[in-house]
């Protein structure tokens, strides 16, 4: 865990310019090996303000060195977007993301997390289940007749607490 609080961003704050900038630089790496293109390439200051009307943005940090959008789903709340600053890794705000979004959903009644992620990025598998998440499906975005991302589960009634 870090000593740097979590802050919950609103639509029109200030930092939602950096949130773009980190998530933009945190997914770089990604470019050269997943098929279909990040998302994030499509991803507006529009769109991250709409997201915090419609579900969460959180950052830790100033300036923003980690973020996290979070949605409502039925039975789960959705992580995305879950970056961290290549110069803040390793100070816990992974862990720390990964609790909020855990507090926020018991507090909203949910009974699980759920995030996707890229089949090719099979580091970000294992980061995930050191969290806690289990892989529970394999999809296709529209066009591919393949797999192209895994759904991980956390289910919170399994949690310590």
């Amino acid at each position: 865990m870090s000593a740097d609080r979590p802050r919950r961003c609103e639509p029109n704050d200030p930092v939602l310019g950096e949130v773009l900038k980190l998530i933009q630089a945190s997914f770089a790496y990604m470019e050269s090996r997943i098929d279909p293109p990040s998302s994030m390439y499509k991803l507006t200051l529009a769109n991250i303000s709409e997201q915090c009307e419609t579900g969460e943005v959180w950052t830790i940090g100033e300036p923003v060195q980690a973020c996290i959008f979070l949605t409502y789903q039925k039975n789960s709340l959705y992580l995305g977007k879950m970056a961290v600053a290549s110069e803040a890794r390793g100070k816990g705000y992974g862990w720390d993301l990964i609790a909020l979004a855990e507090s926020r959903a018991k507090a909203l009644g949910f009974e699980a997390l759920e995030l996707n992620t890229r089949i090719e990025l099979l580091e970000n598998h294992r980061i995930f289940e050191a969290f806690g998440f289990v892989k529970c499906a394999e999809s296709a975005h529209a066009g591919y007749d393949r797999p192209t991302y895994i759904t991980m589960r956390k289910d919170l009634s399994l949690s310590d607490e």
